[in-house]
């Protein structure tokens, strides 16, 4: 992306100058004035060697919620939608972002809807995000679409950060472990057992075991490599097939203490979407049909895609709910209210809140309990480590 280098007088009528990022000189111009300052010169200094690589420049879920709270204040403020979304280009720090907001601004201003535009770029903005923008054109009211927008997808963020967060010290505990593992059994272990190999007397049953397993990966390190790169690849196939996926998702839900949690997790992302669509002005059939891939378990999206057959229908939005054990009598019930009372998108924020409260509450619990459970894995791992090498010396010590 071109920089440009400019003079200016600002509002004090100090002469300034400096260097502004933008993808074109009217562009830059038009940044500079929003600063306060008027320009007196302006020229290109260089271009930019922009690094595309996916790693780097992956958008984020959090690159979308910054633009939308940026994007919402200042429409909110008055500022023209086009306007609005040049002065988004200045303020990505993403370069793959910042393209296509300059994309999408670009695209706005020679006449297209916003909703269109954002439409074309499915990888980046999902069709929940398009639908919710598409109504808040259609009834007038893009500002507020786009604060209560940005603000469910806050939520929506922060509820995964703490789950992802509450995640790292385990997962970070049992790979140090299995390392740590690893290298004993192939170079500790060896040098320990060999010795007791040498005597001839016959070993305890944990001791033979313990030599097995260190003489099978001291020798077949690479084969235990594939088998779990294999096992990896296989899983990561299995679950792009609609049966794998859906096996997935069914055991995910039946783990034990995390199955629950996932659960809430589903239930909140279904209320959460659903809630945003309907206040946006989506209608009810369509809001389901969005929402049903949201939630993202096949579990939960067929129970959605019935749902919404129902309502098509005719019947109550609550009945395919009210009949299946995935969702708690209690979310059925006050659906039911909601349809009767026409407050269906208050009621679905209620329950969002209540199990938005019961994950963290989940969440802290977990994180609480998981210390006492890895001190207590990882004293029995080494406790038996330790007594497969002990006891043979000790047999040995008894013989002398």
């Amino acid at each position: 992306m071109p920089i440009y280098k400019y003079k200016a007088i600002n509002k004090e009528g100090k002469k300034t100058s400096g260097l502004v990022d933008a993808v074109s000189e009217d562009i830059a111009i038009e940044i500079i004035r929003d600063r306060g300052g008027e320009i007196t010169s302006i020229r290109e200094e260089k271009q930019r060697q922009e690094i595309d690589l996916p790693f780097l420049n992956r958008i984020k879920v959090k690159d979308i919620v910054i633009f939308s709270r940026q994007f919402s204040v200042l429409i909110s403020a008055g500022v023209s939608l086009v306007q609005s979304l040049k002065l988004m280009v200045d303020q990505t720090a993403n370069l793959k972002f910042k393209k296509i907001v300059t994309d999408v601004a670009n695209e706005v201003d020679a006449g297209a809807k916003l909703s269109d535009s954002l439409g074309k770029r499915p990888e980046v903005f999902s069709n929940f995000y398009v639908s919710v923008v598409r109504s808040g054109e259609s009834s007038g009211k893009l500002e507020d679409v786009l604060g209560y927008l940005a603000d469910e997808m806050e939520k929506d963020y922060d509820m995964a950060s703490k789950i992802k967060g509450a995640m790292i010290y385990p997962i970070f505990i049992f790979c140090g472990l299995g390392a740590v593992g690893a290298i004993m059994m192939i170079y500790v272990v060896p040098k320990l057992t060999a010795i007791m190999e040498e005597t001839g007397g016959e070993l305890p049953m944990a001791t033979r075991v313990l030599i097995a397993v260190s003489h099978f990966m001291s020798g077949y390190w690479w084969l235990l490599l594939i088998i779990l790169a294999g096992i990896g690849g296989g899983i990561r196939y299995a679950a792009k097939t609609p049966t794998g996926k859906r096996l997935m998702d069914i055991i995910l839900l039946k783990l034990p203490i995390f199955g629950r949690l996932f659960h809430r997790i589903y239930l909140v992302r279904f209320s959460r979407s659903l809630s945003t669509l309907l206040v946006g002005g989506v209608s009810l059939s369509k809001g389901l049909e969005i929402t049903a891939n949201v939630v993202s378990n096949s579990v939960y999206r067929h129970l959605i895609d019935e749902t919404r057959k129902e309502v098509e229908d005719g019947n109550s939005l609550a009945m395919v709910f009210s009949e299946s054990k995935d969702v708690p009598i209690m979310v059925s019930q006050m659906l039911a209210i909601g349809e009767k009372t026409g407050k269906l998108d208050v009621i679905l924020g209620r329950i969002t809140d209540f199990y938005t409260r019961e994950i963290n509450n989940m969440v802290a619990n977990l994180m609480t309990l998981m210390e006492p459970i890895i001190m207590v894995f990882l004293g029995v791992g080494v406790g038996m480590m330790v007594a497969a090498i002990i006891m043979p010396m000790y047999n040995m010590a008894n013989q002398f």
